[in-house]
């Protein structure tokens, strides 16, 4: 994760200073006028890691058998927001996914072997936006697979354990 927040940092600076028209100077004492001190090169606005502006979401969670779990709520990330009752940490979890290489909302792969096992009748739809692209998932806990795909995506989705 450090390495990425550095690599980050280097390619915005180096975007930035392409942008702007201005380098580095090349050699201590370097005084031409193409060269311009990065401390004098314009700030960057950096989103916060992992979340990308303009996630949004739209949370519908039924019986869940937990006192105020069920409802729809708005969840927007980049910053965090909206009516989800644990909006930080969702898009926390959001980030942490993204930094880690997974979808999330990618269903089970099918012919997956998945243990019988029954959670309970929990269900959930997310749609909206992630990442700049749609989303449109199902969520339910009917197996083990399920299960843990659901487990993944606490505390976007509520703890039904």
């Amino acid at each position: 994760m450090l390495r990425r927040l550095i690599f980050t940092v280097a390619a915005a600076l180096a975007a930035s200073a392409a942008t702007l028209g201005a380098v580095a100077p090349a050699a201590v004492g370097d005084t031409s006028a193409a060269a311009v001190p990065f401390s004098r090169l314009a700030p960057l606005p950096l989103p916060l890691l992992g979340e990308a502006p303009g996630d949004q979401f739209t949370v519908a969670v039924a019986d869940t058998g937990i006192r105020n779990a069920d409802g729809t709520y708005q969840l927007k990330c980049g910053p965090a927001g909206g009516t989800h009752p644990e909006a930080r940490a969702a898009c926390d979890r959001l980030a942490e996914l993204a930094g880690g290489g997974q979808d999330p909302f990618a269903p089970v792969p099918r012919g997956e072997m998945c243990t019988m096992q029954y959670g309970g009748g929990a269900t959930a739809r997310i749609t909206g936006t992630w990442r700049g692209r749609s989303v449109d998932a199902a969520f339910n806990r009917k197996n083990g697979c399920e299960i843990a795909r659901w487990r993944t995506l606490e505390p976007v989705l509520p703890s039904a354990r």
